[in-house]
């Protein structure tokens, strides 16, 4: 089996998939997870952060053939990430996350959406440099399904996410979607809607696609059911994930 390098959404970090590591672990295999620059431990400036930083630290992170998962907006670097080198990357799996389109940024991708659940949810700094979730809305849009100490852990650990990734298109997706892609639905989700989450996921085939009944967080709402579905995806025989 190849690694499994795990890429958090927006404001979160490596912190947010402590439950799921364990739990693919204990299914035979080798993951770990990464902080993006200027989230969780890394103490990059984020207004030096970009697309291409973020897609630059997947790469450096990774050990041998990797299959990325990236959740919410971390299907962004993982699309960057694998257009930049396709080889060294066995799959993309995206978790109720972002399925870029060539051309069109993540910012531009929501406000495409048939409902904006996170409008009046923002708080931009006085630089437009970043923004922070309304800390009195997170709970109930993020973490409605979740244990109370991840509530908890949640509420101490996030960050300010830097704007100018979420800006920032992908000019061409061909090479990522050259590779094996499957997508990761959540049915309750509360931030990007799952319907539209159905629509990102059309152009994929049927059975690359699959759902969670959870919210925006199966990290902490369904570690096991995700470690379990992840684990499922890289045994099916159609694709040799040996």
């Amino acid at each position: 089996m190849p690694n499994i390098l795990l890429v958090h959404g927006a404001a979160h970090g490596a912190w947010c998939w402590h439950r799921v590591i364990p739990a693919l672990q204990a299914l035979g295999h080798r993951a770990r997870a990464i902080d993006l620059p200027s989230h969780g431990d890394d103490r990059t400036d984020p207004a030096t952060v970009t697309l291409n930083s973020y897609s630059e630290a997947i790469l450096k992170a990774m050990d041998g053939p990797t299959v990325l998962v990236g959740h919410s907006m971390g299907g962004f670097p993982i699309t960057a990430a694998a257009e930049a080198a396709p080889d060294r990357i066995v799959a993309l799996i995206y978790v109720c996350a972002y399925l870029p389109r060539p051309g069109q940024s993540l910012a531009e991708m929501r406000r495409a959406g048939p409902r904006q659940p996170l409008a009046g949810a923002f708080q931009i700094d006085e630089s437009r440099t970043t923004f922070t979730f309304d800390p009195e809305k997170a709970p109930a849009l993020f973490y409605h399904d979740c244990p109370a100490e991840d509530l908890a852990l949640a509420q101490r650990r996030l960050c300010p996410q830097p704007i100018a990734p979420q800006e920032t298109p992908i000019p061409n997706t061909g090479k990522a979607e050259s590779l094996p892609r499957f997508y990761i639905r959540c049915t309750e989700d509360r931030v990007i809607p799952p319907e539209y989450q159905e629509t990102m996921a059309q152009g994929l085939p049927p059975d690359c696609i699959s759902i969670l009944p959870c919210g925006h967080s199966p990290f902490f709402a369904a570690p096991d059911a995700l470690a379990q579905r992840i684990d499922a995806i890289l045994r099916l025989p159609p694709v040799n994930f040996a």
